[in-house]
């Protein structure tokens, strides 16, 4: 059963986005928040960033703070069982197919007062495919406003070309919009009250900014395509035979037969020397599009 109308679903093909309000019920998002909970804990322990958990620039032992819980589908219950739902599965399959296979999760956290910024960037820019059915959706843990930091779209450029992402002749996961023909006028923010889904096509340019507010801004994202979209050679994603591959299957059938689609595509290589983070490798940017917090030591 489709739990998208025809309105919402013509949408998202023509801007590349969707905004769906309380689709997530409390007490999914309760669950959600007393996980997060466990996972600051574990921060306030730690003094650099590992490969669970990704610490603000500004991080202390005094005062952690905490950017991103890396793959918490791997290291939560909550997390992996909503993804397997019609929470979350219903509105993929419905833009995208019933063959639906994982590439990635991440809860972003933009707390109160310092939250980072994520630059202008596009999905596909990091791990080209096959075609382009790649998707996210973001859970909104917490109510996203304007001025919380939340996503920001813009929309139709998920039909255009794949933008530069690299500065100085390396990858650097991010481009400027004014640099690319994209008027800022056009920008939308995604907001709306905690329990929303915004999904966004992989070819979209979309960034987010800091967030200075007094409350957090919290979204776990799961990227997902076409079970058919297999990726490029020289793109970031990393997966251990097809048997690996397969056990990414989130619904449906898998294959070995790629679907090929002519549209753009632009390899995410030299990679630059930084731990796999768009945080990071987003700092190889020499011109930023949002301001920045400077870390304890600045």
């Amino acid at each position: 059963m489709e739990c998208l109308s025809p309105e919402q679903k013509a949408h998202y093909e023509e801007h590349g986005y969707l905004l769906v309000e309380n689709r997530i019920p409390d007490e999914w998002l309760t669950k959600i928040r007393d996980e997060i909970a466990r996972f600051e804990a574990e921060a306030a322990t730690m003094t650099e960033s590992n490969d669970r958990l990704d610490l603000e620039d500004s991080h202390s032992a005094d005062d952690p703070r905490l950017r991103r819980i890396k793959l918490p589908h791997t290291i939560s219950d909550v997390v992996r069982e909503l993804m397997y739902s019609d929470h979350v599965l219903a509105p993929a399959r419905d833009l995208i197919g019933p063959n639906l296979r994982l590439h990635t999760t991440k809860l972003n956290m933009k707390s109160a007062g310092y939250g980072a910024a994520v630059e202008w960037h596009q999905d596909y820019a990091f791990y080209p495919h096959t075609n382009d059915d790649i998707l996210a959706i973001g859970i909104c843990i917490d109510d996203m406003a304007e001025e919380n930091g939340p996503l920001m779209v813009f929309p139709g450029s998920h039909k255009g070309p794949v933008f530069d992402h690299h500065a100085e002749g390396v990858f650097a996961g991010a481009m400027l919009p004014e640099d690319n023909g994209l008027d800022m006028a056009d920008a939308v923010k995604l907001t709306g009250p905690a329990g929303s889904i915004s999904i966004h096509h992989g070819r979209i340019v979309h960034g987010s900014a800091l967030n200075t507010s007094d409350r957090a801004r919290r979204i776990l994202f799961y990227e997902m395509m076409a079970a058919d979209a297999f990726p490029i050679m020289g793109s970031m994603t990393k997966w251990d035979g097809i048997a690996d591959y397969d056990a990414r299957m989130l619904c449906g059938a898998p294959t070995l037969t790629p679907r090929l689609k002519d549209i753009p595509i632009r390899i995410p290589q030299p990679q630059p020397d930084v731990p796999i983070s768009i945080y990071e490798i987003q700092k190889g940017l020499k011109t930023r599009a949002f301001d920045t917090i400077p870390s304890k030591e600045n």
